[in-house]
Order: structure tokens, then sequence, then C-alpha cells
């Protein structure tokens, strides 16, 4: 380290330590940023390499078409890309950012984490960085860590980022997972508010049933129990989704719109009607998009977003649920 960086770490230490004195009311998300890779894989070239058709793909997934990363778009890559665009966002300075937090389950290596890479490719300097694996509901898990930090006074600008190369995990020839998992990255910076915008979490594991979604060591793919993580996921789960909506005190009526996890346009589709809020948008990005894991929430809220369905203030329910079995809703304000 030379004696810039040093004096960059001690500079970070002591600005941090001073904003520590007292806890913040709350926290918000001050921007969103998204990458999507450059590559667009068809339903017929995904339907070729899992010998099915390309018509059992979108009746059972939903799914048209996916993206998958080229060689330069690796986790870390991607997730730089997002969080650049999520600082831009909210006309933010990288060297404002005290903490990094990486959701992901797909780094090639448990060593080195990638949230300290994701770090010094954005040039933050001395910030902390730390990966949170909680698979497809890791977004909400990392969003809620980084409430509390602020909220704690422990840091004041958290950039969260959810990035995934799933394509490297599944095998194309596995109808159950090749043409559904894909890759991207989205991100959301994390400041200080006068009052909360994003509210307390309901989430928690089913550790029981971790089997149902695991990577194989003698193939390093993936296999899934499709549809007994559906069964699961349509019937144990609204609970979480009504007591985030109590936590956040709203009544699910007030919701603006529902961003779930996207798994699957089926499974979508009946998590929504079970809410049963008239006129509330749900967001389906999956579509177009695949299922990206931790990545498929901000980046589905960032397409809502952009699209202009919901705007500055809007109250919105986030739901991630995938392996683990892990699972988490909260509500925040759309920023």
């Amino acid at each position: 380290m030379n004696t810039t960086q040093e004096s960059a770490v001690v500079t970070r230490v002591v600005a941090v330590a001073a904003d520590a004195s007292s806890p913040q009311p709350g926290s918000r998300i001050a921007g969103l940023g998204a990458y999507r890779p450059v590559t667009v894989v068809s339903n017929q070239a995904a339907a070729g390499a899992a010998g099915v058709g390309t018509a059992w793909i979108e009746q059972r997934v939903g799914i048209r078409e996916r993206r998958h990363a080229n060689a330069a778009e690796s986790v870390v890559a991607m997730a730089v890309e997002a969080g650049k665009k999520a600082l831009a966002d909210a006309g933010a300075e990288a060297d404002a950012v005290d903490v990094v937090i990486l959701a992901t389950c797909s780094m090639p290596s448990p060593m080195p984490n990638g949230a300290a890479s994701v770090a010094a490719g954005l040039d933050c300097p001395a910030a902390a960085g730390f990966d949170v694996n909680a698979a497809c509901s890791g977004f909400s898990h990392a969003l809620a860590v980084a409430d509390a930090l602020v909220r704690a006074a422990t840091a004041r600008n958290v950039l969260v980022v959810a990035s995934e190369r799933m394509s490297d995990w599944v095998s194309a020839q596995d109808r159950d997972t090749g043409p559904i998992f894909a890759d991207g990255a989205a991100a959301a910076l994390v400041v200080a508010a006068e009052r909360p915008e994003i509210f307390p979490i309901a989430w928690g594991s089913d550790g029981h049933q971790a089997g149902l979604i695991t990577i194989l060591p003698d193939t390093g793919h993936m296999e899934m129990a499709g549809r007994k993580v559906f069964r699961w996921t349509t019937s144990a789960l609204m609970p979480a989704i009504h007591t985030a909506c109590q936590r956040a005190g709203i009544d699910p009526r007030q919701l603006k719109a529902f961003v779930p996890h996207q798994a699957n346009l089926r499974i979508i589709s009946t998590l929504a009607e079970a809410i049963g809020v008239p006129g509330m948008i749900t967001a389906i990005d999956v579509v177009t998009s695949g299922n990206t894991c931790a990545a498929s929430v901000p980046l589905a809220l960032h397409a809502l977003r952009q699209s202009g369905q919901i705007h500055s203030g809007d109250p919105v329910l986030l739901f991630g649920f995938g392996a683990g079995l892990t699972y988490a809703a909260q509500v925040v304000l759309t920023p």
C-alpha cells in the first residue's frame, strides 16, 4: 500500500467514526443501476440444447429469451458496471461509499470474495467489502444489512450489488435448469434518511429442504426439484409477505407494485393473485431476462422504474426466495 492509499484509509476511517456518534432515523435507496449481458439467447437456442420445444419452455416457465455473460462479463465486472450506474443515478461519487455488499451465489471461487474486487473496480478507497450468499433472496438480505449499517451509523453510504453468472453453474442439456437460469447484475445505493424508506425485513429459511436446490459435487452443475420448490413457494411463504407489510405499517392495498424473484412466470402469477390487491403492478422481467437468481429482484425493480410504471415514493414489496431454502420480504419506497 502506498502513502496515498494509506492516507485514504485513515481519512475514511476518521470520517466514518465522526459520523457514528448517533444512530440514524432511517435509510433509503438513493439510486439504482443495472447491467444486462450483451449476448441474448433465444428460446430456439436454449430448447435445442435441452432437447425440448420452444413452446415447452414458454408454457412451463414463461421465458422467451435470456442473457448469458461472455468471457469478459465476470460476476465482478458486471457488478462494477451496475454499481457505476447506481452511483450515477444517485448523483454520488465512488469515494463516498463506505461499504460494498455483493449478493451472489455464483462466484467461481470462495476466495477472494467478490465485494472487495468490486470496490477496487469502482475506486472506492478503503470501503469495506463482503459477500452475502442467500441465493435468490440475496439482494433483500444484503439490503437489510445495508439498512442496519446505515441506521446504526456504522456506515454512511452502502452500495448493495447483486450479480450472477448462473450460466456457469447449469448444464445447457438439463431442461430443468439450462433454459431457465441466466446472468446479470443490479445495484442500489443505500444512504441515511430522515424517515425510514427501507422497512423491516421478514425473512427466514427452511434448511430441512435445502437439498431441493443444490450443486452436484460430481458435475459442478445445479440440480433443482422444481415442482417441490413451486409448492413450497406458493404455499408456505404468504405469511412472510403479510408480515413485511405489517412491519412497514401499511395495508397491502397501499402497495403500488410487487417485485418478486423472477423464478418463473407461473410462480410470479400465483403469488400476485394470492396477495389479491386490485390495480397492483407486478414486475415481470423473467420473460426477457430469465432467472438471474440474486440479481432478479433489483433488475426487475430497475426495469419497472425505467418503464415509468412506478415513481419516486411509491411503496413496493420486494420478495426473494430460493436455494437454502431462503426467503425475504420487505417494503421499500421507490427512489
